[in-house]
């Protein structure tokens, strides 16, 4: 979604009778950008039931790979997943000491919603059923509803590659931590959608996640209406 822009330089020389042009300086191997790779585990994943491509290195850059982090809640039980939407990073706990922390984008969902659920079940490559109050702003979307059998799993759905599912008191808050993120997305508000991962982090914090887990969104300090535009 970022596109590069080149500006090619050109020089000019005027020269003179009988003058000897002035040799064109060699561009110094030092001066050339670094190369960086990304953590093997951001390479194509091949064993899903659909493909995940490899992520380009030049799209993520450090500040967004996922790490083992010291625990910014050192009193929560393991498990516990904790999502900052103005940051755009998720935690999950490990232990009293060290957490593993993930970036996000997060969607208008993700903003307006705040407070602790419970995390119910997960789902594997999962169907998209869309909500009734998406459909009464997207009309086209009736066909994915859940009446209409939702959208199938695979490239295209919106949930990716896993999707876990946040309940209170007993009741769906249709608000889901899912995949399907690109990496330019990550650590910025989108358009819509709840908790949304790269499929590469969303699949490891799904073999992490402990059914029944608290998960807490941290409220947001921005102004209404000013997290992301429909």
């Amino acid at each position: 979604m970022n596109r590069r822009s080149f500006v090619a330089l050109g020089a000019a020389s005027a020269l003179v009778a009988c003058a000897r042009p002035e040799p064109a300086p060699i561009p110094s191997v030092a001066e050339a950008p670094p190369t960086r790779s990304l953590p093997a585990h951001y390479g194509a994943i091949t064993d899903e039931p659909f493909p995940i491509a490899a992520i380009d290195p030049a799209a993520l850059p450090p500040e967004h790979w996922r790490r083992e982090v010291v625990n910014p809640w050192p009193d929560r039980p393991r498990g516990d997943i904790v999502v900052d939407p103005d940051r755009a990073v998720l935690h999950f706990v490990e232990s009293r000491d060290r957490a593993m922390r993930y970036s996000c984008s997060v969607g208008a969902q993700g903003f307006d919603w705040e407070g602790t659920a419970r995390l119910q079940f997960r789902r594997e490559w999962p169907r998209w059923k869309v909500p009734e109050t998406m459909i009464a702003r997207q009309p086209e979307l009736e066909p994915y509803s859940a009446a209409n059998g939702g959208m199938d799993p695979g490239p295209g759905n919106p949930l990716g590659a896993r999707a876990l599912y946040l309940f209170r008191n007993g009741k769906d808050t249709l608000y889901r931590v899912h995949g399907d993120a690109v990496p330019e997305e990550l650590g910025h508000a989108v358009s819509s959608g709840c908790i949304r991962m790269l499929n590469h982090d969303v699949i490891e914090l799904y073999e992490r996640a402990v059914h029944g887990a608290s998960v807490t969104v941290l409220p947001s300090m921005r102004p209404k209406g000013m997290a992301s535009v429909y």
